[in-house]
C-alpha cells in the first residue's frame, strides 16, 4: 500500500480527520484537497513524515481540481454542507461536485471511487439536502460505475455538531424543543466507525459498486436523545413539543445567523426517520461492530456539566 495514493476531498472536516488517520494507519499515501491549505497543516501530523500532503483545490471551482487526482489509486469524496452559503450550495457541492470528481477519477485511471452520502436520502424527498445527495450518488455511479457509496447516519464524536449542539443549548435554555413531537428515529453512529468503513471500502474489492448504510447499535427517538444529553450533562430542561410548522418559522430567522441553530431544510429532514433499511448492507457486511453512544458521548459532554461547588470541609 505504500505506493498507493488515496486522494481525499473534504478531508479537513469532522469525518475527514478520522478518515485520514485511518488511511494513514493502513499505510496509504494521502493527498488531501482543501480550500485553505495553511489553515489545516496539522493534518500532516496524522501520519509519518511525507505520508500526508495537502494541496489547494475547491470543489465549487472545478478548474482548481485539474491534475489534482493524478496517479490516484482511490478517490474519496467527503464533501458535504449542512446549510447553504453563496457558492457553498447543495446543488453545486452535493450533485455537481461528485459528478466532476467521478469523471476525473475515471480519466486518471483510479481503481476506487468512494462517495460518502447520507442515510435516508432516498426517502427524504422534501429536503433539498437529501435530494442533492441522492443526485450526487447517481451522478457518481454514472461517471464511475464501480463507485462504492457510504451512507452514514447522524455521527457522534468529540467534535460533532449534534450532541454538542443540544448540550450547549441546555446550558442556557430551560426548554429544549421536541421538534415534531420528538418522534423521529435515529441510529447515531460513531465517527471513527464510519472512518473505518470508508477505509475498508478503499481496501476491499468486495465493496466495489455497493451501497452501505451505517447506523449505530441503538435506535433512539429525538426525545430519547435529548433525554440522554440531559442525563449525561446533569442539566435540567423541559422537553417541550414544537410542531414542525412552528419550528420552520423559527428556523427562518435562525438562518440569518452565521451558523444557524437549525434550518428549514433540516426541519424537513426531521419528518423522516434516519435509520438503516431492512435489506441494506451494513457495518456487519464490512466486519465492523459499531460503537454505542454510552461508550463515547458522556466523556466529551462532561464540559457542559453544571459546576458543582465542593462541600466545605468540616472544621
Amino acid at each position: 500500500m505504500a505506493d498507493r495514493i488515496v486522494t481525499v476531498v473534504g478531508g479537513t472536516g469532522f469525518l475527514g480527520r478520522y478518515v485520514i488517520r485511518e488511511l494513514a494507519e493502513r499505510g496509504y499515501i494521502i493527498r488531501v484537497l482543501a480550500r485553505d491549505v495553511e489553515a489545516h497543516t496539522e493534518i500532516k501530523t496524522f501520519g509519518d513524515v511525507g505520508q500526508i500532503v495537502i494541496e489547494s483545490a475547491d470543489l465549487s471551482r472545478p478548474e482548481t481540481l485539474e491534475g489534482k487526482l493524478a496517479n490516484s489509486y482511490a478517490v474519496v469524496n467527503l464533501v458535504g454542507v449542512l446549510f447553504e452559503r453563496r457558492k457553498q450550495n447543495f446543488a453545486l457541492l452535493h450533485a455537481q461536485g461528485p459528478e466532476k470528481l467521478a469523471q476525473m477519477a475515471t480519466a486518471c485511471g483510479a481503481a476506487r471511487f468512494v462517495q460518502v452520502s447520507s442515510l435516508g436520502v432516498e426517502k427524504a424527498i422534501t429536503s433539498k439536502y437529501a435530494r442533492t445527495k441522492l443526485l450526487g450518488e447517481k451522478a457518481a455511479v454514472a461517471a464511475f460505475p464501480d463507485t462504492t457509496i457510504i451512507r452514514p447516519g447522524v455521527m457522534f464524536g468529540p467534535e460533532d455538531d449534534f450532541f454538542n449542539k443540544f448540550a450547549w443549548m441546555a446550558t442556557f435554555s430551560p426548554i429544549l424543543p421536541l421538534i415534531g413531537g420528538g418522534h423521529t428515529l435515529f441510529q447515531p453512529v460513531y465517527v471513527a466507525d464510519v472512518a473505518r468503513a470508508i477505509a475498508q471500502a478503499v481496501d476491499d474489492p468486495a465493496t466495489i459498486g455497493k451501497i452501505y448504510e451505517l447506523g449505530g447499535p441503538e435506535t433512539l427517538s429525538f426525545k430519547d436523545i435529548l433525554s440522554f444529553i440531559l442525563e449525561a450533562t446533569g442539566r435540567h430542561a423541559m422537553l417541550m413539543n414544537l410542531p414542525f410548522a412552528l419550528a420552520s418559522m423559527k428556523a427562518f430567522f435562525w438562518e440569518f445567523l452565521p451558523t444557524p441553530i437549525l434550518t428549514r431544510d433540516q426541519i424537513r429532514l426531521l419528518h423522516y426517520d434516519n435509520v438503516v433499511g431492512n435489506d441494506a448492507l451494513t457495518f456487519a457486511d464490512l466486519g465492523i461492530r459499531p460503537t454505542g453512544i454510552d461508550t463515547v458521548v458522556p466523556s466529551y459532554l462532561q464540559r457542559f456539566k453544571k459546576h458543582q461547588p465542593q462541600e466545605r470541609l468540616a472544621s
